[in-house]
C-alpha cells in the first residue's frame, strides 16, 4: 500500500500541537517532536530526524527551533519552513507577552503562572521518555555509549564548552569511521512518509544552488538586519529600541549551545549595562521562558519588553512594551530561518556521505549526553527549591537547595511518569491532567 504524501493542511494542525506542547527547553522540545514526526506520524526516519538534528546543533541560535524549520522545510519547501518555525514560537509569544505585561502592571502572576507550573512538571517524564527512546536507537555500540557518556560527564560536572563536546565528538567520529563504531542508526526508515514523495527526482529545493544560495541571502539578511537599519537612521543609536533590536542581533549569532551558555552574559548586559532590568528580575523572566511554550531563549521577549516599558518615548508603556518584545523575538529568531534555508540543500546533498555519518552519529551520542544533563538540570530546578546567587560581575544564578523538595512539583512528575512509563498515556493527556494540578496545588496553598 503506497504511502501518501503530507497534506499542508495535516502539517498545520500537527505543527501547531507540537508548538502547543512545546515545553521543558530543548530536550523537552526535541523529546514531543521525535514522538510526534518519528514515532507517531512517521513524516520522517530515525536517521533523517537524527541528522538534522546534529546539524542545527552546530548552528547559533534555538537548536529545536531550528529543527522544526528543517523538517518543515524539507515537506514544503520554505513556506513550510516559515509555518513550522512560526507556529513553533506562536504560543510562547502570545504567553509570554502576557505575563510580561501581568508583571509589568501588577508584579504577579498568581493562577497563571500555577497552570504553567504544572506543565513544566509534567514535562520531566516527557524528557526523560525522549532520553530513553533516542538513545536506545542512537547508542548502538560502546564508543558511542562511551562518548555519551564523556559529553555528559564534560559539561555537567566540568562545565565544558557546547561547541568544544560536539567539535570533540564529530572528531572522534570521523577519526573511526572505518571501524564500524559509528554506524548511524536506522529506526524508523521504512515508515518515512517524506521521503517517497522524492522518488522520482529530488525536488529543486533540496538540491545545492548557488544562485538560489544568493537570492535568499540577500531577502534573508534585508528581513533580518532591516529594522535594525530603519531604527538606526530614523531614531538614532542611543534609542532603546535601536539598543534591543542591536542587542539581540548580536546574541542570535552567538548563542552556540542553546540559551543557558549565554545566560550569565545576557543578565550582566540587561542590568548592569542597559539597565533595563532590576537586579533579581532576569531570574522572573527566565521563569516565564521556562514554563511557557517554546525556545528558553524567548526571554528575550521578557527582557525587551521591560525595555521599552521603563522607556516608552512617545508611545504607552505597554505598547512599547509588547513593540520592544516582539523586536526583540524577530531579532533572535529571523536568523534560523536564514541559517536552514541557507544550508539545508547542502546538509541533504551530504546524507550518504559515510564520514559525514560517522561523525554526525557520534554527535548523536554526545546529544543524548547533552539532554541528560538538560533533564538533570530541568528537575534540579522544578523539583527543589532555589538560591539566588551573586557572581563579582554583576550576573545571578539560581542554585538547587536540595533540603527543600517542592513536593507539589514531585507529586505532578511522578504523576506523569506513571502515565507515560506504565499507561503509555498521550503526551496532550498528560499535559492537561498537570495543568489541573498545578491549579489545584495553587488554590490549596492560597
Amino acid at each position: 500500500m503506497p504511502i501518501s504524501p503530507v497534506s499542508e493542511r495535516e502539517a498545520f494542525r500537527t505543527w501547531a500541537r507540537i508548538a502547543a506542547l512545546s515545553f521543558g527547553g530543548p530536550a523537552g522540545q526535541i523529546a514531543v517532536m521525535h514522538r510526534i514526526l518519528v514515532d507517531e506520524k512517521g513524516w520522517i526516519s530515525e536517521t533523517r530526524f537524527l541528522h538534522a538534528l546534529n546539524y542545527c546543533m552546530l548552528l547559533p541560535g534555538p537548536e529545536a527551533h531550528q529543527l522544526a524549520v528543517y523538517i518543515g522545510w524539507r515537506m514544503h519547501r520554505i513556506r513550510g519552513g516559515l509555518l513550522s518555525g512560526t507556529l513553533f514560537i506562536l504560543p510562547g509569544l502570545i504567553s509570554l507577552g502576557l505575563l510580561s505585561w501581568i508583571y509589568a502592571v501588577w508584579g504577579q502572576v498568581g493562577v497563571v503562572g500555577a497552570l504553567f507550573f504544572g506543565i513544566k512538571a509534567a514535562v520531566l517524564a516527557i524528557v526523560l521518555d525522549a532520553v530513553r527512546r533516542i538513545g536506545r536507537r542512537a547508542l548502538t555500540s560502546p564508543a558511542l555509549v562511551a562518548i555519551a557518556v564523556a559529553a555528559f560527564i564534560a559539561i555537567f560536572i566540568f562545565a565544558a564548552p557546547f561547541p568544544l563536546i560536539i567539535l570533540a565528538a564529530a572528531l572522534a567520529g570521523f577519526l573511526g569511521r572505518r571501524s564500524g563504531w559509528f554506524r548511524p542508526a536506522t529506526g524508523h526508515d521504512g515508515e518515512d512518509r517524506i521521503d517517497p514523495q522524492f522518488a522520482q527526482k529530488t525536488p529543486r529545493h533540496l538540491q545545492p544552488s548557488a544562485r538560489r544560495f544568493a537570492v535568499i541571502a540577500l531577502i534573508g539578511a534585508g528581513l533580518w538586519l532591516g529594522p535594525l537599519g530603519v531604527l538606526w537612521v530614523w531614531l538614532g543609536s542611543a534609542n532603546v529600541f535601536t539598543a534591543i533590536a542591536a542587542f539581540n542581533d548580536k546574541m542570535a549569532v552567538v548563542t552556540f549551545g542553546g540559551a543557558y551558555a549565554v545566560l550569565a552574559y545576557m543578565a550582566q548586559q540587561a542590568v548592569e549595562h542597559f539597565h533595563w532590568l532590576k537586579p533579581g528580575e532576569m531570574l522572573v523572566g527566565l521563569g516565564f521562558a521556562e514554563t511557557t511554550p517554546g525556545p528558553l531563549i524567548s526571554v528575550v521577549q521578557f527582557v525587551g519588553f521591560m525595555a521599552a516599558f521603563r522607556s516608552p518615548g512617545a508611545l504607552g508603556p505597554v505598547w512599547a512594551g509588547t513593540l520592544g518584545g516582539l523586536l526583540a523575538m524577530w531579532s533572535t529568531f529571523m536568523p534560523s530561518f536564514l541559517w536552514i534555508f541557507l544550508g539545508g540543500p547542502y546538509v541533504e546533498a551530504l546524507i550518504g556521505n559515510k564520514a559525514l555519518n560517522a561523525a554526525l552519529s557520534a554527535i548523536t551520542a554526545a546529544v543524548v549526553g547533552v539532554i541528560l544533563n538538560l533533564t538533570i538540570w530541568l528537575a534540579l530546578h522544578t523539583l527543589f527549591g532555589q538560591l539566588t546567587v551573586s557572581h563579582a560581575f554583576g550576573a545571578t544564578v539560581t542554585m538547587p537547595v536540595l533540603e527543600t523538595v517542592n513536593w507539589p512539583a514531585l507529586a505532578i512528575a511522578l504523576g506523569a511518569m506513571v502515565a507515560i512509563f506504565r499507561f503509555r498515556a498521550g503526551v496532550l493527556t498528560v499535559l492537561a491532567a498537570s495543568c489541573l494540578a498545578g491549579i489545584v496545588f495553587y488554590f490549596l496553598k492560597v
